[in-house]
This record gives structure tokens, sequence and C-alpha cells, in this order.
């Protein structure tokens, strides 16, 4: 299957994959907010949270602060539990997770 339209939206060239070959996998758009930059990621849908959060931060932060420093969000709320799984967090196929600084930053 094709990656939904939305995930190809201003995202890099190419994506991020995670796990093994021949494992279904779920494509997912993972933006960053301070550079609203975005990465496709494939990715099994056992694959937690974190794991795609830290991965997407290396490839589009690699300056960044310690990984929890930053909230993840889907469909506008926090994953609370960054442990859960891919698909236990509700996302699916062509869904985006935003990542933002848990506390605000100054302007400069």
């Amino acid at each position: 299957m094709s990656a939904p339209f939305a995930v190809q939206l201003r995202a890099r060239p190419g994506a991020l994959k995670l796990g093994s070959d021949g494992e279904p996998t779920v494509t997912l758009r993972v933006q960053v907010a301070p550079t609203w930059d975005v990465l496709r990621v494939v990715a099994p849908a056992a694959t937690p949270v974190s794991t795609v959060k830290q991965r997407a931060l290396d490839t589009l932060l690699p300056d960044a602060p310690n990984a929890n420093e930053f909230v993840t969000k889907l469909n506008g709320w926090e994953v609370l539990d960054e442990s859960v799984s891919v698909g236990g967090s509700g996302a699916g196929n062509g869904s985006t997770f935003l990542l933002l600084y848990r506390r605000r930053r100054p302007v400069r």
C-alpha cells in the first residue's frame, strides 16, 4: 500500500524506517515545532511512541536537548504514556505526531 498523501506534504525526501523487513508497518508523519520540519517514519504498529520520538529528534534536531523536554501530541492531545505502542496510542496509517517543547521558550 502506498503512503497516504498527507504524510508526503512538505516532508523530507525518503523515510526513516524502523523495525525489520517483512513486518506490517504504518507510515507516520512526525513534525517538530521549533523548525516545523517534517519526517516520514515507516514503523511497525508495535513500536513504542518513545522510540519514534527519539529517532525523529535525532534526525530532525541532532543538537536538541534531552527528548524528555519534548511533548508528543496526536490529534491535539498529549500522548501521556510514551511507552505505549504506536498502534495503542490511536495512531494509524497517515497520522501525525507533533513534537513540541514541554516549556515555552523565549523568542530571540
